[in-house]
């Protein structure tokens, strides 16, 4: 037996491991997990606000800029965070704990290299929402989940160019997850509404969305509104 034959990565997953399975009815229909645009200006709040206003669909936020001064990050983020608070959507910051503590958000957005969840949980408290990126790993989800991450996400799913990705998960690993775990499972990389309802089906908690709601041709609120429509969402 090989040293690899408890990793659970090492054998793949059978594509229809969750078909046996009833998915719990318990467990909420999808949302929408909004990742913000990589470059935003002063009047990015007006367009939030009016996708927020488009549908209860939307469930959290994600300020997500890179490549900037923390403190102009923080300028950016309070308009944006007062909009999150209005309409109830929590306020998610991507990577930084320390700009997340500064900003009394809702949670932090951890990368793989980014810190670990437990300090995390420290430093924010125990009512913060923590995410991390796990890739197409069930170890690493798994191991998120055991330091006591919030939710797990997965991807990329599709092709972006949003952000540089490496992994590409199958879609089985997200029935896999939400059959096992209780933890909420987010499907991201590049998600649009025209081919979000395979992972919906598949059973996605969350669909996180960046370019596929910035930049509809129809606009962000009717993007949202479009998501909204798919079944499972709600």
């Amino acid at each position: 037996m090989s040293e690899d034959a408890d990793d659970p990565d090492v054998l793949r997953l059978d594509p229809g491991f969750a078909d046996r399975f009833e998915r719990d009815a318990a467990r909420p229909p999808c949302k929408l997990y909004l990742i913000s645009p990589p470059a935003i200006d002063v009047g990015f709040a007006d367009t939030l606000a009016a996708a927020l206003d488009a549908s209860a669909v939307v469930a959290a936020f994600q300020l997500r800029l890179k490549g900037i001064d923390e403190h102009r990050i923080a300028e950016l983020a309070r308009p944006l965070q007062a909009v999150c608070a209005a309409r109830e959507v929590a306020f998610i910051v991507n990577d930084s704990i320390g700009l997340a503590k500064r900003l009394g958000a809702d949670g932090v957005h951890l990368g793989q290299e980014d810190g670990d969840p437990r300090e995390a949980r420290e430093i924010l408290g125990p009512k913060a929402q923590i995410g991390v990126t796990c890739h197409d790993s069930r170890h690493l989800a798994m191991e998120a989940g055991e330091a006591g991450a919030d939710y797990v996400a997965f991807g990329a799913f599709y092709p972006t160019d949003t952000k540089e990705t490496r992994h590409r998960p199958e879609l089985s690993i997200l029935g896999w997850w939400t059959t096992l775990f209780e933890l909420p499972a987010v499907a991201i990389g590049g998600i649009t509404p025209a081919n979000a309802a395979p992972l919906i089906a598949a059973g996605a908690d969350f669909v996180a969305v960046s370019a596929g709601v910035w930049k509809d041709p129809d606009g962000a609120a009717a993007a949202v509104r479009k998501f909204a429509a798919l079944e499972g969402m709600r």
